[in-house]
């Protein structure tokens, strides 16, 4: 197998079928590796082939859309379980690096300023929509020692609005769209990249004019 085919959404519902799906789902949320995984693209895409016409146009790749619903939040509630327990047990250590690129002690206090800014319920849904936040702030959850069962909750709600909502709009796209929805896909999926990347830029602009107005 070609590993490029793991950073491809069309290339892993098309080759991989739904176990695939459900492995990238989980190693995107519970493994530090899972930042170059797609996300939001895959979901999106899986749902347009669990839908009648969708997988006519992904190659004949069909998904069985009861397995993919229910699977999808399963595999995204355990993989953050899985990387809360990585980052309460051994975060500390990988994190505690002034010099890291993504790993690195700045991260855990921009992560103690996400949870007191929107409280930790709100924040943990939030970051399920956020490229690489919504795989770090698992590990770094457990780091800053939030309760395994107060984030079990959050994560639990979060896990199945961010799944069943994504998988919902591609379903809802190939059922609706029939023979057409192949001209669609492209634009819907950079769609939702970039409107997932937003609260990213709006943080990064607004830590911009704070320093500036200190400096």
């Amino acid at each position: 197998m070609d590993l490029s085919t793991l950073f491809d959404a069309h290339s892993i519902v098309g080759d991989l079928g739904l176990i695939g799906v459900l492995a990238i789902i989980f190693a995107e949320t519970a493994l530090l590796v899972g930042l170059a995984f797609p996300g939001d693209s895959l979901l999106f895409i899986a749902g347009v082939a669990a839908s009648g016409s969708g997988a006519a146009i992904l190659g004949g790749a069909a998904l069985d859309p009861v397995a993919l619903f229910i699977g999808a939040p399963i595999a995204a509630i355990v993989g953050a379980q899985v990387g809360h327990l990585f980052g309460a047990t051994y975060g500390r250590k990988l994190f505690d690096r002034p010099d890291g690129r993504f790993f690195n002690h700045q991260k855990v206090m921009a992560t103690e300023k996400w949870l007191r800014k929107y409280g930790t319920g709100r924040a943990i849904i939030l970051a399920r929509f956020v490229p690489f936040v919504r795989t770090l702030i698992n590990p770094l959850c457990g780091i800053v020692k939030i309760p395994a069962r107060t984030f079990f909750i959050w994560n639990f709600v979060g896990g199945i609005i961010w799944t069943q909502s994504v998988i919902f709009l591609g379903y809802i796209l190939g059922e609706r769209l029939k023979g057409s929805v192949d001209k669609y896909i492209l634009p819907i999926v950079g769609l939702i990249i970039v409107i997932s990347l937003i609260p990213v830029l709006l943080e990064i602009i607004k830590e911009w004019r704070t320093k500036r107005h200190l400096s």
